[in-house]
């Protein structure tokens, strides 16, 4: 399903996010510019709906608050060395094992708020950049991750309990001072993770509304 990062009618502009539609029948609305933006958002609704989407949530105007809140989007952030160390260990993700780290992640990502599908295409993106992990603690497989210099971009336990010991070999990819991680507000169980590991909230990225 095609994406619409412009999609305009007579009543404004706003960006579609459809691609989750096939995955998920979840479609994602962030409104740019209207001076009609009621309007606006049934248009966008319609055309999500028409498209397949059964779940749809908006962001990008005051006018949305008058739907039910669906999540906010914290930014977290920590002193990388204040983050506790780990003995568990990091195997990068090599084209062989890709489709084992995919699957987990599409497994887990179904339940999570705003959590986008992994696509055989972004899998191969993610090899180019090198930053998909496995965690290990000698032949366990603890969980999956992704990080970079500055930033834990995903975080998945394969193991209860395990998700402590994944955020922490994930920092040991990071090379900044400072590493951050976005996490949805109603994902209350990773909220109180990180914020025991010391993350603290910095910024409210965004907030989705429900439509649909």
């Amino acid at each position: 399903m095609k994406d619409f990062p412009v999609f305009t009618t007579e009543h404004g502009v706003a960006s579609l996010i459809l691609k989750e539609i096939p995955y998920q029948e979840t479609a994602y609305v962030i409104l740019r510019d209207s001076q009609e933006p009621e309007t606006l958002v049934q248009e966008c609704v319609d055309f999500c709906r028409v498209c397949g989407g059964s779940r749809i949530y908006a962001t990008g105007h005051d006018i949305l608050s008058a739907y039910p809140l669906y999540t906010a989007m914290w930014e977290m952030t920590c002193i990388r060395e204040q983050i506790p160390d780990t003995d568990a260990a990091l195997w990068p993700v090599q084209d062989k094992t890709l489709a084992h780290w995919q699957k987990i992640y599409n497994e887990k990502v179904i339940n999570l708020p705003n959590g986008a599908w992994m696509t055989d295409a972004d899998g191969k993106k993610m090899l180019r950049q090198g930053d998909g992990y496995f965690v290990h603690r000698g032949d366990v497989l603890l969980g999956i991750g992704r990080a970079s210099a500055d930033r834990i971009d995903w975080v998945a336990s394969v193991v209860p309990g395990a998700g402590a010991d994944v955020v922490k070999a994930l920092a040991h990819a990071a090379t900044e001072d400072t590493v951050s991680l976005t996490v949805a507000s109603v994902n209350r169980k990773a909220v109180r993770l990180y914020e025991n590991l010391g993350f603290v909230r910095t910024t409210e990225i965004s907030r989705w509304y429900q439509l649909r």
